[in-house]
């Protein structure tokens, strides 16, 4: 395989470093505002098996840029309400991508840098998932 220009941890590292990050405790303390929404970009099968934060929108990575833009036919109208977004994945690569992204749209968030798992370790709510053996 042909060596790569730039490998995915400079590129997460390269976002890291122009974006805003919330450590999980941080975010935590934020959950119950009532102008913060927590999006999750993680795979509807990580939620399913791995659970998730009560209350968080999910938006599959795939459709962030299309559900963000106005002028998208996919436009969700959650991105157009004054509020503070805060992405998430489940270990804060995928999410710190998605805000450079973002930020570069013209979009401002912030993100979880230590992810869905930092959530889960530093004890914040979860909607566990459900055992369906």
């Amino acid at each position: 395989m042909a060596q790569l220009k730039t490998s995915s941890a400079q590129m997460v590292a390269a976002a890291r470093a122009r974006i805003e990050e919330i450590d999980a405790a941080a975010a935590i303390a934020l959950h119950d505002a009532p102008d913060v929404v927590f999006v999750d970009l993680r795979d509807v099968r990580e939620r399913q098996r791995m659970g998730f934060i009560p209350g968080s929108f999910h938006c599959p990575r795939g459709m962030l840029e299309f559900w963000v833009d106005p002028d998208s036919p996919y436009f969700k109208e959650i991105f157009a309400e004054e509020k503070r977004f805060i992405f998430h994945c489940a270990s804060g690569w995928r999410s710190a991508l998605s805000v450079a992204l973002l930020q570069d749209m013209g979009f401002e968030a912030a993100h979880i840098s230590d992810g869905f798992s930092g959530w889960r370790s530093a004890g914040g709510p979860v909607v566990e998932p459900v055992d369906e053996s």
